[in-house]
């Protein structure tokens, strides 16, 4: 897509991961239908926007090439990544390798990945500055395990509490990092994963706008050499039709699970978030 930016300078950011749901055929129809969908809309958005996809390991490749030879403006993730290029590493992936495949953006620190196989916020770190030196964006995911008490009436000090909890994930993967590389973070709440109530719109705007003044004073307005253009903030809860307009004014985009497992849901998603004409 065209390489012009928000009045923000951060390009809308949209994707969607397909976890471990999805089979080798599933995949392929998948992304058939939404490269097709995708193509067929694309005069009709507003603005240019970055649309990511991120498959399994082992159809990484495969839909490389399905994106490659449509000539389609799809961009590839990868859903997680050792934090050495080589060596006695069994099992895990090699950063140099996703950069090799096409890859753009590599997601790191899911809840799940922190919950059931241990990884701190100093894995997180170490994986992020491997995606950056190879040249890929890492996707970080981030977010608070408890449920702020007022959770319908936030004090100052009730959005400083989630923010500093957010930044200790945070900040280790950002001063691992060049300066100059870009990075992106999925917000969501721990303690609304999988619950019946998500958080509600207000509560994320509140806090991913602190997010990012809190960004912008550390590593922006500091001596820290970074810019409030690369950064973005995507919103990684449950989503569902007019969400996006309800939290724009905290995100960039939307980070989308199973809602978007079905490529007409993921295309009506990337209309809301880039506008039509």
């Amino acid at each position: 897509m065209s390489t012009s930016a928000t009045s923000s300078g951060r390009r809308p950011l949209v994707g969607v991961s397909f976890k471990m749901y999805f089979d080798i055929p599933k995949t392929k129809s998948y992304l058939d239908e939404s490269i097709s969908l995708l193509s067929s809309n694309l005069s009709s958005l507003a603005q240019p926007a970055d649309v990511f996809v991120i498959p399994d390991f082992v159809t990484l490749t495969s839909v490389a090439s399905q994106i490659s030879s449509a000539n389609s403006t799809f961009l590839l993730g990868a859903q997680d990544v050792h934090s050495q290029d080589s060596g006695a590493f069994t099992g895990e992936v090699s950063p140099k390798v996703l950069a090799q495949a096409g890859v753009k953006f590599v997601e790191i620190g899911h809840a799940e990945r922190r919950r059931y196989f241990g990884e701190t916020d100093e894995d997180v770190a170490n994986k992020a500055a491997a995606i950056a030196k190879n040249g890929m964006v890492p996707l970080i995911c981030i977010g608070e395990v408890s449920k702020p008490k007022n959770i319908n009436d936030l004090s100052i000090s009730d959005v400083e509490m989630v923010v500093e909890e957010c930044w200790r994930q945070i900040r280790p993967a950002l001063e691992a990092m060049d300066n100059q590389a870009e990075v992106v973070l999925a917000y969501e709440p721990v303690w609304a994963i999988g619950k019946s109530e998500p958080a509600s719109p207000e509560y994320v705007v509140k806090i991913t706008k602190a997010l990012r003044r809190r960004y912008n004073k550390d590593y922006v307005e500091s001596a820290k050499g970074r810019t409030d253009a690369s950064m973005r903030i995507l919103y990684g809860g449950s989503a569902g039709p007019g969400l996006f307009a309800k939290i724009r004014e905290g995100v960039d985009g939307l980070f989308l699970g199973r809602f978007a497992h079905q490529p007409q849901a993921f295309i009506e998603t990337i209309k809301e978030i880039a506008g039509t004409k």
